[in-house]
């Protein structure tokens, strides 16, 4: 399967259409050729807080349908319940 990305340039129509929305929105602006030569490509995940661990663990499948089932950041949702159970256990 080929992934490498295909650049669809925007016409010269579209670029004046992207140009006056972009003088009409007060956020935004162009940037600068320096502010162009000092960006750089942001690459993989962002750093985390170094609190979790990466382990391998086995659950029922109906636990993990059950997290799944709930859309992006089921992971985090599932850890958000396991906190729970140890911070009642601790109390």
């Amino acid at each position: 399967m080929n992934r490498s990305r295909r650049i669809v340039k925007p016409t010269r129509r579209d670029d004046r259409a992207i140009r006056r929305g972009m003088r009409a929105d007060p956020d935004t602006y162009e940037a600068t050729a320096a502010e162009f030569a000092q960006m750089r490509p942001l690459r993989g995940r962002p750093k985390g807080s170094g609190r979790k661990v990466r382990l391998t663990v086995r659950l029922d499948r109906d636990v993990v349908d059950h997290f799944r089932a709930t859309g992006q950041g089921w992971q985090t949702r599932l850890n958000d319940a396991l906190a729970k159970v140890v911070s009642r256990a601790r109390t």
